[in-house]
């Protein structure tokens, strides 16, 4: 029988430092920016993949709550795209196909394109209209999450190899509350549009 050796807590510390430097990092321009374009926008659109995907699902959630108009790509519902939408890419390796694909679409349907990645050279970074770099996520030789995962080559999921995401979720978070402090909307108000069927 295994036992633990009690490392669970130095590992949290560890892993909430470095995303505490990472977020850090951001650029409060690119924020603004970003803000202002969910703001302006008639729809937004999330997109992912892995847990990236999840992360922009739990977003999609919180601007579901706080009133806008917004769908995941790839869900039976999610209408089409028309100028005036929004889409928000999150890739780490920002090479992720799937996302690519989606975000390449977008942009040939005249639609803008945020991409939340750790690369903003990379083939999403340069189609996005606004790149917000968010560090976090290695890079191999033709990383892609989907590719990886059939071949069995991805990055080892291990706590320092999610830094993005975890990094990513949390500004999401920080940016719906500046969304609420915007529209001077509280959390009671977001519990009107909670589900209740569960």
């Amino acid at each position: 029988m295994m036992e633990s050796k009690n490392s669970v807590k130095p590992t949290i510390i560890n892993i909430l430092n470095q995303m505490s430097e990472l977020l850090n990092d951001i650029d409060d321009n690119t924020v603004n920016h970003f803000i202002n374009m969910i703001v302006n926008s008639r729809s937004i659109f999330l997109v992912g993949a892995g847990r990236s995907g999840l992360v922009a699902k739990a977003f999609a959630m919180r601007l579901m709550h706080l009133g806008f108009n917004v769908y995941v790509v790839g869900e039976t519902i999610t209408p089409a795209v028309k100028p005036g939408d929004l889409v928000i890419a999150v890739s780490g390796s920002g090479e992720t196909k799937s996302t690519l694909i989606v975000a390449q679409t977008a942009k040939e349907l005249g639609v803008k394109v945020v991409a939340i990645t750790s690369f903003p050279e990379s083939s999403l970074g340069k189609i996005a209209d606004c790149v917000v770099k968010i560090k976090g996520r290695g890079l191999k030789k033709d990383m892609d999450y989907l590719s990886g995962q059939l071949r069995g080559t991805h990055e080892p999921l291990t706590p320092l190899g999610t830094l993005f995401e975890l990094s990513s979720l949390v500004f999401f978070d920080a940016v719906i509350t500046a969304l609420m402090d915007l529209y001077r909307i509280e959390e009671r108000d977001l519990r009107i549009k909670h589900t209740n069927l569960e």
